[in-house]
């Protein structure tokens, strides 16, 4: 994982970054931090990064008062359990991943790598030559895909049957790609065609088929637990010995949507059925509390509450 380029208008955060003894803070987003080991030269590419999930919480391109309590912990925790599930503990084949060992041996001793501050929420991660795609699998028809497929019976330009309604299971799940815009610019969704000019036709090839396959599998693993993983993101790069490699978040309630099965099944309303394990109660809040003009308001405590209990709740039901 290198150093990631700010895109889709994110603001920073202005509060200073936690300094650690050994730790060079290069990047803030609007919910994590990265650091590379101190003596990285500007220009260099770090062996190893190491990735904090702060408790931050971002809408509409707006980093938000106050944070989540606990958030960055519940969704690193949710990312290692799906890493390790993927690297064969489900029974699928070990797909690689881009973490690193944080324990060192010194003499006889195992030392800690992650510092104590953030430990819980942070990961220790190999540096890949990250992949320009942003490869997002649908399984289920909701969001900006409903909308489209509302407008011209499509979604991200594949064409589907007629007669489909919000939140019904897509016939097979879908491979839409999108371009990684660099720094004030909005990513774009492309086509395949497109992602194989822009990363040739073997790693596009790549990117979908692993995709599809992770999707595949999570998605089965979430049933088994009563729940619906209706679509989600990945980000892909190359490691030192050419094996392409699973990075950054994965299947958290940040990169993903889930939904509860039986109130899929049962609900009476949109909103009954497709409630999701995420913010959407923030982006709720701020929809009916806010114009979008100048600063949001600050979240209120019952908000904050129900939004970190869904957060922990997800990782409950999966891991459970």
């Amino acid at each position: 994982m290198k150093r990631p380029r700010l895109r889709n208008n994110e603001r920073v955060t202005t509060a200073p970054p936690l300094e650690f003894p050994g730790w060079r803070h290069i990047y803030s987003g609007k919910v994590r931090d990265l650091y590379v080991p101190a003596g990285t030269a500007d220009e260099a590419a770090p062996t190893h990064l190491l990735v904090v999930a702060s408790d931050r919480v971002s809408a509409f391109d707006h980093v938000l008062a106050p944070g989540i309590p606990d958030k960055g912990t519940l969704l690193t925790t949710l990312s290692l359990w799906w890493f390790d599930q993927l690297a064969g503990a489900d029974g699928g084949r070990c797909i690689a991943n881009h973490l690193a060992a944080d324990h060192a041996l010194v003499g006889d001793e195992a030392v800690e790598l992650i510092p104590d501050a953030v430990r819980g929420r942070a990961m220790l991660v190999r540096s890949l030559d990250m992949q320009p795609i942003e490869c997002v699998v649908r399984g289920y028809l909701t969001g900006s895909g409903w909308a489209e497929y509302r407008d011209s019976g499509t979604v991200c330009g594949i064409p589907l049957p007629a007669g489909l309604n919000d939140g019904d299971r897509l016939p097979e799940p879908l491979y839409t790609p999108a371009f990684k815009a660099p720094m004030g610019e909005h990513d774009e969704n492309i086509t395949f065609e497109r992602s194989v000019e822009l990363v040739g036709s073997d790693t596009a090839e790549a990117l979908r088929e692993l995709s599809l396959e992770i999707y595949r599998r999570a998605a089965a693993t979430a049933e088994a637990h009563g729940l619906i993983l209706a679509d989600t993101k990945f980000e892909f790069g190359y490691d030192a010995d050419g094996v392409l490699t699973l990075a950054d978040e994965v299947l958290t309630s940040d990169s993903s949507r889930y939904w509860d099965a039986e109130a899929w099944r049962t609900g009476s309303t949109a909103a009954e059925r497709m409630a999701s394990f995420d913010k959407q109660i923030v982006r709720n809040w701020l929809a009916d509390n806010w114009d979008k003009q100048g600063e949001p308001p600050a979240l209120p405590a019952e908000i904050v509450t129900r939004t970190r209990d869904r957060y922990a709740e997800l990782l409950r039901l999966l891991t459970a």
